[in-house]
């Protein structure tokens, strides 16, 4: 376990030292959530009306957005070291066979909190406020990185599986709609009745409603079980992802190039 866990964090290491040497791309990922929260926010906000204010109403939704966005970042990111043969290398390599993958998952979640935490300052400015507490806050961002974890897993998992530049691209374009067929920007009310049902049961519709709950932000009423479960919905269905991609990401690894 402390060979794992050694060559893990040099694993983490080299990926973290990617976005030392070229930052750009940090920032990008930095910039770009809130680029998203502005647009959405002052440019299509005025014409969404939701008890409360759209903005409120908005930012948890574009955090739990901006953790789905992670997948890209991950599945590139991987798919690019086994197009290299960075992967083969590593599995030639006197190291543990489990170092790569939580290396890679460490660096991506460390990124994670740190965008997270910059999204978090950007909505305080624009006039977001946590109405519930210190607890509840702490327990809606938990739920948030949750979602992140499990959407790493099928991030490794499809860079794993697809090794060329066009099923990357068409990961990253199904992933947009994926993401607004949620409650994030719009309540689930708006939509017709068979978009409803689709949505209600979307892992990104669980977290942002659950994270609304906890930061005592505006919400729209929606009837069902997993309207009235959100909270537990949200962590169901990320420990679902993660058990589910994470065996197929550590079988696909253990047989990567046979």
């Amino acid at each position: 376990m402390t060979w794992a866990l050694r060559d893990s964090w040099t694993v983490t290491l080299r990926d973290l030292g990617h976005w030392r040497r070229q930052p750009w791309d940090l920032l990008i990922g930095l910039a770009f959530p809130i680029l998203l929260l502005l647009m959405f926010g002052y440019l299509l906000g005025g014409a969404i009306e939701v008890p409360g204010g759209y903005i409120e109403f908005l930012f948890p939704g574009m955090l739990a957005v901006t953790m789905a966005f992670g997948l890209e970042s991950t599945m590139t990111a991987v798919s690019q070291d086994v197009q290299r043969g960075v992967t083969d290398r590593f599995r030639s390599l006197p190291m543990s066979r489990a170092a790569v993958l939580l290396g890679r998952a460490t660096a991506d979640m460390l990124a994670s909190v740190v965008g997270l935490a910059v999204l978090l300052v950007a909505g305080l400015a624009v006039g977001w406020r946590v109405h519930e507490g210190l607890g509840s806050a702490l327990a809606g961002v938990g739920l948030l990185l949750l979602l992140r974890f499990a959407f790493l897993w099928v991030g490794i998992y499809l860079g794993l599986l697809f090794r060329g530049q066009g099923g990357v691209m068409a990961v990253q374009i199904l992933v947009w709609p994926f993401v607004f067929l949620s409650n994030a920007f719009v309540p689930i009310s708006t939509m017709p009745g068979w978009l409803q049902a689709l949505s209600a049961w979307n892992p990104v519709t669980a977290t942002v409603a659950a994270t609304r709950d906890l930061f005592g932000n505006p919400t729209v009423a929606a009837s069902g079980w997993a309207a009235d479960n959100v909270v537990l919905l949200a962590v169901v269905w990320p420990v679902v992802l993660v058990a589910i991609f994470g065996t197929l990401a550590v079988r696909r690894w253990a047989h990567l190039g046979r």
